[in-house]
């Protein structure tokens, strides 16, 4: 009979099969329960060839396990890699080494379709497949464009934690807090899963911009989420998804079930030429649902217009201006010498913290070759979090994700750069504490050809015990980066009646 089971240790584990022959003559070797089959084994585990004392009657050595070695125990298994469950579909469609050997089975057919040869053979069946496939994808995408109501794309999934200890276990940080980052990358999960409600099968889908991500009532105490959206605004090839994340369960006396809200922009694009195509309209049918459409139009038009009186367009105006040379006075004072500048000030140029990575197809989001959009979110939230941690010497509490947009994809085997700094800062509710606000630069370098693009930059806003601490730039980059980061606290205030200010304990970041 054969043995199976799995040895673990610190930092490896390894998967055995092992041909367990008794023989007749010694039956009461090792008896061995049919409960250890398929088991995990917990501890060590020694082989030996025959004993000794039975070498002169048996001719071939063979493997006995002795009974006094550590039993065989169940544990529970383990599989997670930052998505929840449900929501696998915007993960990976297929083995990596398969996505691999099927592009170079295309790019073979294109490379001979160039030079007038014709494949033949296994490869060219799979060609054919390949082909087969495509075709299939576009009568798909060719079909008619049939409206779509805001409730046929809905859709909700509820995270356990109170009858999961191990689903927790993968969400929470050193301290026990439930990481902000590992529930982005469900939130951007969810709205890919609820625009192909809205599309179908045929385009590809990609993460355009994270419009806002707004804490409303902060978590006093694990319990269930349930997380929830739907398509709320529909343009030509583009779609607004309006997620909520809810508490359910007992909650504290006055706390509001609300825990967050967030909007994502996802633009539908033909799978061959990358181009934007068109997606079904929405209908809108109750007083409700006019109201979310009017909303999301509204927010539509003043994003064009915040474009348009952008810094990379407009210099600064009267006020700002003033504010830059009040700001280049301050700092005169100190002849550039930091040591006698207060101790509450922090200038802008300490502030930096960079991150190099090369992006591994673990990371991939359902397309194969480029990087999950999720995971990005939750690399510059957590370097966003170090920046203002280091910088302020406090602890951050995480308030919003201001508008951000991803500007080109990252692929797969890129080097991804971050830089992140304390861009902003200004008096908490109530001169308690201090808002931070850190912009994430995002950059990524082609390994093979050595270029490199802008791929994002993300803009998150923290609330610090720490009172009176004043960012202060020096550079007029810096300045410009300053004057960018006031204009967007500016915009917050204008919803800061329905946020989280920051202030209250809470279990997550």
């Amino acid at each position: 009979m054969i043995m199976r089971g799995r040895i673990g240790g610190l930092h490896s584990s390894r998967s055995f099969a092992i041909p367990f022959t008794r023989p007749a003559r010694y039956p009461d070797v090792f008896p061995v329960p049919k409960a250890a089959y398929n088991c995990r084994v917990k501890g060590h585990l020694s082989i030996s060839s025959t004993p000794s004392s039975y070498s002169n009657s048996l001719t071939t050595p063979k493997l006995f396990l002795y009974s006094t070695f550590r039993a065989f125990s169940i544990l529970h298994p383990l599989h997670y890699d930052g998505v929840y469950r449900e929501l696998k579909s915007m993960r990976h469609q297929k083995p990596w080494l398969q996505a691999l050997r099927e592009r170079d089975v295309s790019l073979s057919a294109a490379a001979a379709e160039e030079t007038g040869a014709s494949a033949t053979g296994p490869a060219a069946e799979r060609v054919e497949i390949v082909e087969s496939q495509t075709a299939v994808e576009k009568v798909a995408k060719v079909d008619t464009l049939q409206p779509k109501r805001m409730r046929d794309s809905f859709f909700k999934l509820v995270l356990p934690f109170t009858k999961d200890e191990w689903l927790v276990d993968t969400y929470v940080n050193a301290t026990g807090q439930l990481r902000m980052g590992s529930l982005f990358q469900d939130l951007d999960a969810l709205a890919g899963v609820i625009s192909y409600k809205h599309t179908g099968p045929g385009p590809t889908i990609v993460t355009a911009a994270v419009d806002r991500i707004s804490i409303i009532s902060p978590l006093s105490d694990f319990c269930d989420l349930e997380l929830s959206g739907f398509v709320s605004y529909v343009g030509r090839s583009s779609m607004e998804i309006t997620i909520e994340v809810r508490k359910l369960g007992e909650l504290r006396e006055g706390e509001k079930p609300l825990l967050l809200t967030c909007a994502f922009t996802m633009v539908a694009l033909d799978p061959v030429t990358n181009n934007p195509i068109p997606i079904s309209p929405l209908i809108v049918e109750t007083e409700e649902e006019k109201r979310v459409f009017k909303r999301g139009e509204e927010y539509k038009k003043a994003k064009k217009a915040l474009a348009e009186v952008a810094l990379s367009k407009q210099t600064p105006n009267a006020e700002e201006s003033d504010i830059i040379h009040g700001l280049w006075l301050q700092t005169s004072q100190y002849n550039g010498l930091k040591d006698k500048s207060p101790s509450n000030i922090i200038y802008m140029s300490d502030t930096h913290i960079n991150s190099t990575a090369i992006m591994q197809p673990q990371y991939r989001n359902r397309y194969s070759f480029m990087i999950f959009g999720g995971y990005l979110m939750r690399s510059t939230f957590e370097l966003a979090f170090c920046c203002c941690s280091a910088s302020t010497r406090s602890r951050p509490t995480f308030i919003s994700l201001d508008p951000s947009t991803f500007l080109a994809p990252v692929p797969v085997g890129s080097v991804l750069y971050l830089d992140a700094t304390v861009a902003y800062t200004e008096p908490g509710p109530g001169g308690k504490g201090t808002r931070v606000q850190v912009r994430v630069e995002s950059k990524v370098r082609d390994v093979e050809h050595g270029t490199e693009k802008e791929t994002g930059v993300f803009n998150y806003t923290f609330w610090v015990e720490r009172e009176g601490v004043e960012v202060m730039p020096v550079t007029y980059s810096e300045f410009m980066d300053y004057i960018d980061a006031r204009r967007r606290a500016a915009q917050q205030k204008l919803v800061i009646n329905e946020m989280d200010d920051g202030t209250e304990t809470r279990v997550t970041e």
